[in-house]
């Protein structure tokens, strides 16, 4: 598509984007999808993490509901234990055994260690959670147990068991890693040791197929552990990993993520305030994410089609919104800065089309109207220039006239000669047909040539500095006749009738915005209600009237030079009248 033509004159090139890109259209569209459809993209996401943390809670709840029931199986296993090892504690046989030992004969004590035996056997066989049974008599230096029968005395283990017994009121202990239930049986003395100690040995391996039946994921595992005691027991090896790394981070609280290695396992516990022991799951967090997984993967896809839908709808508004605008914009741009000559063109029949008809249909009748008026109002104020020039050449003509009458009735015919030569040289000057603009150079050799002519007249009474002009202030174009008058003036009104030496000053400035033109006397005569006399009418100057003098240059250069241009008045250093012409070359680099 082609939406401009390119000009004549190599029209046609893009200007640039607005400096402020925060008020382009295009961006603001963007922004708008972006905010509509971002808050569906973290709708999605926050519905996924929801859905997570349900689930997680969900699974916690059934976990640990399944963990609380399993310590009170287990609470109920260990009371049916207590029970029977009450029975045991009790029994009137044992009791008799221990304390009429010495009195019995041979068959009496293989009877009841037969009796005791077969006791231990049946308590042993009435749960799976026993491992062994015993009973410790320490007057007989025996022991007696449902795996091992009647075997020697174990001090050393005895002790130990009484030790661990004191130091640990928990209703299960731990020795030599083992689990036991544990209760001595004293008599009638006091601060005596126990007559003997029944002692029932949990079996762990139990423990462990109990754990490994609760396992819900194959990737978890559960265990169990006692702060008090230091029982730990896992379902199986990395369970046994799992345990002891979450000891060491003495992290107990429940439905929490443990990080171990490159994996996060979710937490979830149960205590026993009965047994003194935590029953712990650990389930992996792919695992709990894995119902998920699809919702996750449509997620990830939404994502992705919003992020594609963003791109196709930006470049779409680019092509079909933002691109039209920008030619738009740019071609109305150009128009401002005065290339009347662009056109633009638009196949497609839509908003745009309508736009650009009525943009080459303006383009059209501002031509025509720069055509019949503006071009029709430079003509008048060339017109009106040139009646200016046509007001201040006779003064100058009669003052020559004067002048060499003045050299002609003192019969000095060099002086005449020169004279009649540079007035030659300067009416060829003004009367000479060509362009209204001299370039400055130019005017400076005119009002330099009238300098000389004046000084023939009155180089005994009136002193001239006339600096050279600045190289850079050469190629300014003025309009013909706009120093030579304001020096004339100076000689005329102030420095031909002064009794004292008089001086006339014409000095050059520019600058990076302004040239200065300074012409200044020394003359005495002008009153300060004079100088803002002529100061306001030099304000005034649009107004309707007479315009001679400094007021017809003073007109000149504001048409051409714009505001901030003109003749300008004030005192000079010799209390004399200063006149700076300014010109304004940023306006008018043209004319540079």
């Amino acid at each position: 598509m082609n939406y401009l033509e390119k000009s004549s004159n190599g029209g046609g090139t893009l200007l640039n984007m607005p400096a402020k890109i925060g008020n382009s259209i295009f961006v603001r569209l963007v922004i708008t999808y972006l905010v509509i459809i971002v808050p569906i993209l973290f709708l999605g996401l926050y519905l996924y993490n929801w859905s997570y943390k349900n689930a997680s809670e969900e699974i916690s709840r059934n976990t640990k509901a399944q963990l609380t029931s399993y310590l009170a199986d287990l609470n109920r296993e260990i009371e049916w234990l207590e029970i029977q090892q009450f029975d045991i504690l009790q029994d009137n046989e044992l009791n008799k055994l221990v304390v009429t030992w010495e009195m019995m004969d041979s068959v009496e004590r293989k009877a009841s260690m037969n009796y005791l035996l077969t006791r231990l056997n049946s308590i042993k066989n009435s749960s799976n959670y026993i491992k062994d049974i015993y009973v410790h008599i320490r007057n007989l230096d025996k022991s007696v147990s449902s795996v091992n029968a009647v075997h020697e005395f174990e001090t050393d283990k005895y002790n130990e068991m009484l030790s661990t017994m004191e130091q640990n009121k928990e209703r299960l202990y731990t020795q030599d890693k083992y689990l036991y239930l544990s209760a001595p049986k004293f008599g009638g003395i006091k601060g005596a040791e126990p007559l003997y100690i029944v002692q029932i040995e949990v079996d762990t391996n139990k423990l462990k197929t109990s754990l490994e039946q609760l396992r819900i994921y194959p990737e978890g595992g559960l265990f169990l552990y006692s702060d008090q005691s230091g029982f730990s027991l896992g379902s199986d090896e990395f369970a046994e990993l799992i345990k002891s790394y979450f000891i060491r981070q003495n992290d107990t609280e429940a439905n929490t993520l443990l990080l171990f290695g490159s994996r996060k396992y979710l937490i979830v516990q149960a205590c026993s305030e009965q047994l003194g022991l935590s029953a712990v799951a650990y389930l992996p967090e792919a695992a709990v994410k894995r119902p998920l997984t699809k919702f996750k993967a449509w997620v990830w896809i939404f994502a992705a089609t919003s992020l594609l839908a963003i791109f196709i709808y930006s470049y779409s508004t680019y092509k079909l919104v933002h691109k039209p605008v920008l030619f738009l914009v740019q071609s109305f741009r150009r128009m401002e800065e005065g290339t009347l000559n662009i056109h633009i063109v638009h196949r497609r029949k839509d908003e745009f089309g309508y736009l650009y008809e009525r943009f080459n249909l303006m383009l059209t009748k501002l031509q025509n109207f720069i055509d019949q008026d503006y071009k029709q109002k430079m003509m008048m104020q060339k017109a009106e220039l040139k009646q200016l020039q046509s007001q201040i050449n006779p003064h100058f003509l009669y003052n020559s006239f004067f002048i060499l009458h003045s050299l002609a009735k003192t019969r000095d015919t060099g002086r005449i000669e020169q004279f009649t030569n540079m007035l030659g040289e300067y009416f060829r000057f003004i009367t000479r047909n060509g362009n209204d603009n001299v370039y400055l150079s130019e005017e400076i050799r005119h009002s330099r040539m009238y300098t000389d002519i004046q000084t023939l007249r009155f180089s005994r009474r009136i002193r001239v500095q006339f600096d050279e002009l600045p190289t850079e202030m050469e190629r300014i174009q003025v309009p013909r006749l706009v120093i030579q008058p304001i020096i004339e003036n100076a000689y005329e009104h102030s420095l031909e009738k002064m009794m004292d030496e008089g001086l006339l000053r014409i000095t050059f400035e520019i600058n990076s915005g302004e040239a200065l033109i300074m012409i200044e006397d020394n003359g005495d005569r002008l009153e300060d209600s004079e100088l803002e006399a002529l100061k306001e009418q030099l304000n005034n100057v649009g107004e309707s009237v007479e315009m001679t003098g400094m007021m017809n240059i003073h007109r000149r250069i504001v048409l051409i030079y714009g505001e901030g241009s003109g003749v300008f008045l004030s005192r000079s250093e010799w209390n004399g009248l200063k006149v700076v012409i300014r010109i304004q070359l940023k306006e008018q680099m043209g004319n540079v």
